[in-house]
């Protein structure tokens, strides 16, 4: 997952990106990057490594000029931090494109092949999103025109649907044409755009959430639906087309569980709504499946995500809800981190424990999910060396037990703790006294609840069915070995390392 904004406006945009990033920082913390093009022409480039707030200083801000740009927070699935593939991403022909892109291809391999032997275009980075980009560019290119009308954008997104297999929400800044966004047919990252009217004008902003718009003062138009192009030409003019045959919205359930901000609505469905239904949920099969859940004293969330469906859960089953950890607003969220060595280091600096609420009592810890378990593990111990008499664990989503091939960092089946074992063993693993999963049906329907009419979700990492085609065990072993390859080159190919990290499931 990463976050991307794009922006046309009557004033520059440089501020109004720059605050959008910091609003999408959760969604990617490894790199930052806005591209802008002033009246002239001319095209103005910052990205690096780091935090939003780390990677743009007042000198690279004064850069930035003009009244269009876009920007991206990267979010690394392959446990590789290099700067090299920090986003927008660039291209000079045609016209001069710039792309940022957030989800994953799933047939970047033969993609890039293709590109190479067919489009005779070098890619300079192993990034889908920069393939992505050549392909986009290609078809603009094939248009053979100096001004381009809108339907030569759409016709050329419309070959990026049919090359293009996987999860993407991308927005591109072309120069001296306009501000073009588009979402995969199957919708499963999220983008929303809207409009803000001011006494000079109106401004146009796309977003991978509406919590970047509503801050800025955006009214939410809409989402984009699946297969859906955007288009805000040079003159400020809007212009949308489906792009797509057969697109049906198919949106990934770990948006709702974890990804996004709870102030967000995706897809026409409130993400805190949607939580307090999870926690409700939640709160009647723990009833159900855990013996001992009347002696249960206390509901303690694992900050921050899980806030709202402990609340609901501790409310339905009557029980007092307490903040039992005081979390380190300074230190990344550990699941974002490349590599274990980084993610079992931060735990105990991230979440401090407030002792007296676990002294002597029964406590249940609820999270958004478990996915290598190296952060419940930890938690569960401090849990107990603070004094909980016992200790019960409870996630909102279900067993995670296959890997997200969408722009997810889950992309071996060996890190995943609930891959090959039962809901007991896992408890046990993590050290807890009893453990108590969201079933599959709850999570479906507290989005449903919501909204009604989706037909489909990409649950894949639960149930392990694919939305797109093409994904089999034999693509999934190559996955893990490609990406185990460049997760060890990242740490310093520590084998050793790697090898016990697998063995306790973390």
């Amino acid at each position: 997952m990463c976050g991307i904004v794009g922006m046309y406006g009557v004033e520059p945009v440089n501020q109004e990106l720059y605050d959008a990033l910091t609003v999408l920082q959760h969604r990617g913390q490894d790199a930052a990057g806005i591209m802008t093009e002033d009246p002239d022409g001319h095209l103005h480039l910052r990205k690096d490594n780091g935090l939003v707030r780390d990677v743009f200083r007042t000198r690279h801000m004064r850069n930035l000029t003009g009244n269009i740009g876009i920007g991206h927070c990267r979010y690394p699935t392959a446990g590789s931090s290099s700067s090299a593939e920090a986003q927008p991403f660039y291209v000079n022909s045609p016209y001069g494109i710039s792309l940022a892109h957030n989800g994953n291809l799933t047939n970047t391999v033969e993609l890039l092949d293709d590109l190479y032997r067919s489009d005779l275009r070098h890619i300079n980075t192993s990034s889908d999103s920069e393939a992505l980009l050549n392909v986009l560019a290609h078809h603009l290119q094939g248009a053979g025109k100096l001004s381009p009308t809108p339907d030569d954008f759409f016709e050329a997104v419309t070959e990026v649907h049919r090359r293009c297999k996987g999860a993407y929400a991308v927005v591109a800044l072309v120069s001296g044409h306009g501000m073009v966004a588009f979402r995969d047919p199957n919708g499963i990252r999220p983008l929303v755009y809207g409009k803000r009217e001011t006494a000079a004008g109106v401004d146009y902003m796309v977003a991978s959430e509406s919590v970047a718009l509503s801050t800025a003062g955006f009214e939410l138009i809409r989402d984009l639906e699946p297969g859906e192009a955007l288009l805000v030409d040079k003159q400020g003019q809007l212009h949308t087309r489906l792009c797509a045959a057969d697109a049906e919205l198919n949106p990934c359930l770990f948006e709702f569980v974890y990804l996004s901000r709870p102030d967000s609505v995706i897809d026409g469905i409130s993400v805190y709504d949607a939580r307090l239904n999870m926690g409700r949920k939640l709160a009647k099969t723990i009833m159900a499946e855990l013996p001992e859940a009347d002696q249960i004293d206390v509901v303690i969330p694992i900050p921050d995500t899980s806030r709202p469906i402990a609340l609901e859960t501790a409310h339905t089953m009557g029980i007092d809800y307490r903040e039992g950890f005081v979390k380190n607003r300074y230190i990344g969220r550990t699941f974002i981190m490349p590599g274990q060595t980084e993610r079992k280091k931060s735990v105990r600096q991230k979440l401090n424990p407030v002792r007296h609420e676990f002294e002597g009592r029964n406590v249940l810890l609820i999270d958004d999910s478990i996915v290598r378990g190296t952060t419940s593990r930890q938690i569960v111990e401090l849990a107990r060396e603070n004094g909980a008499r016992k200790v019960y664990f409870a996630s909102a989503a279900p067993p995670v037990r296959f890997p997200n091939v969408y722009g997810i960092d889950m992309p071996s089946r060996s890190e995943l703790i609930a891959h090959d074992r039962t809901t007991a063993e896992i408890a046990e693993q993590l050290g807890a006294d009893g453990l108590v999963y969201q079933t599959l049906d709850d999570l479906k329907d507290s989005i449903l609840e919501c909204r009604s009419d989706i037909k489909g979700f990409d649950a894949s990492v639960f149930d392990g069915h694919y939305v797109t085609p093409g994904i089999d065990l034999n693509y999934l072993e190559q996955l893990d070995e490609r990406r185990n390859d460049m997760a060890k080159q990242a740490r310093g190919g520590d084998e050793e390392e790697e090898q016990l990290a697998i063995r306790n499931g973390v």
